[in-house]
């Protein structure tokens, strides 16, 4: 029994002729190694736990990839759950975690008054935080600059030569969407201190991008630019504006932030701020390995990602778009 535990296992001090032969019999009997019993004796499902708002989107595929690609480079299984974007539902979900697995991985991107979060977390349960408004006692936090990101694609938009700038908000709870408006309010006052601000409600998603769209386009002085906090809410008003027979970029650009997949794949290609969200859940991962083993965590690992602007065909400079149409 020793010896086909050790071989089952993969512990080198067995000859390889009768690992051969117990991994054959293994096969032929279609034996599975009983994972709960494993964990009682080793102490570890070799499972991680990954709670996140919603599974709804290539934000979240995105973000489940990276995890996923390291859980399997180190033979660990993930148990995933969401709380369907509703704060008070948390709770619940962190609960079910409990004993199930070796580490959690939370994305809780409310603001702090919404989500109780220090209060649902396991003291004594590895974790690590993605994307959370304020780090928690005792635990590692990973996020992205959303602040700066969207400075820099105010900069970006103003450079080159826009001055109406709108801005297409998220979520009002939703931490990500509160800094990306934080960097647009601070930008334009910067560089424009004589423009007003042009906020548009939305919600992340497509349909609000398109509900931003005709509201934008039911304006009485349309603005020269639309900074979207996310990709998808671009992408739908984009389709407004396709819609609508305007043209992206000459009378109108258009700008989003995530870079998902299908921004290079629009007609225009959409300007964003490329956020690497499978880089995103990787580190997050790597850094609770680093956690569940017991070994010191390097600070650099902690870093906010920065995200990088990707400008693309839909907001060419104010000059070019004049000289193509003289």
């Amino acid at each position: 029994m020793a010896t086909v535990s050790r071989a089952l296992n993969g512990h080198g001090n067995v000859a390889e002729e009768v690992r051969r032969r117990v991994l054959a019999a293994a096969n032929e009997l279609r034996y599975t190694p009983h994972a709960a019993a494993r964990s009682l004796s080793s102490r570890r499902t070799q499972t991680l736990g990954v709670v996140l708002p919603d599974l709804h989107g290539e934000f979240f595929s995105e973000l489940v990839r990276g995890i996923d690609q390291v859980a399997r480079e180190h033979r660990l299984h993930l148990l995933v759950s969401s709380y369907h974007g509703h704060p008070e539902e948390q709770g619940a979900a962190l609960r079910a975690m409990r004993g199930r697995v070796d580490g959690l991985l939370v994305m809780s991107p409310f603001v702090a008054s919404s989500s109780p979060l220090a209060e649902e977390l396991a003291p004594t349960l590895p974790t690590v935080l993605i994307n959370t408004q304020h780090a928690t006692a005792g635990v590692i936090s990973l996020g992205v600059d959303n602040y700066g990101g969207a400075v820099a694609m105010v900069e970006h938009l103003v450079a080159s030569g826009h001055r109406r700038i709108a801005f297409i908000a998220g979520p009002s709870d939703n931490y990500d969407a509160h800094e990306r408006l934080r960097g647009y309010r601070d930008a334009l006052q910067r560089l424009l201190p004589d423009a007003e601000e042009w906020v548009l409600p939305g919600d992340f998603d497509e349909a609000s991008g398109h509900q931003a769209g005709l509201e934008l386009l039911g304006s009485k002085h349309r603005p020269d630019a639309v900074f979207a906090a996310n990709d998808m809410m671009a992408l739908g008003c984009l389709f407004v504006f396709a819609q609508g027979g305007v043209d992206v970029p000459g009378e109108i650009a258009l700008a989003g932030f995530d870079d998902i997949p299908l921004a290079r794949y629009v007609h225009p290609t959409l300007t964003t701020m490329r956020v690497n969200i499978a880089e995103l859940g990787a580190r997050a991962a790597r850094l609770l390995l680093t956690q569940i083993a017991g070994e010191a965590l390097a600070d650099e690992g902690r870093e906010a990602l920065r995200p990088e602007l990707i400008v693309r065909a839909s907001s060419a400079p104010v000059e070019s778009e004049r000289s193509k149409r003289e």
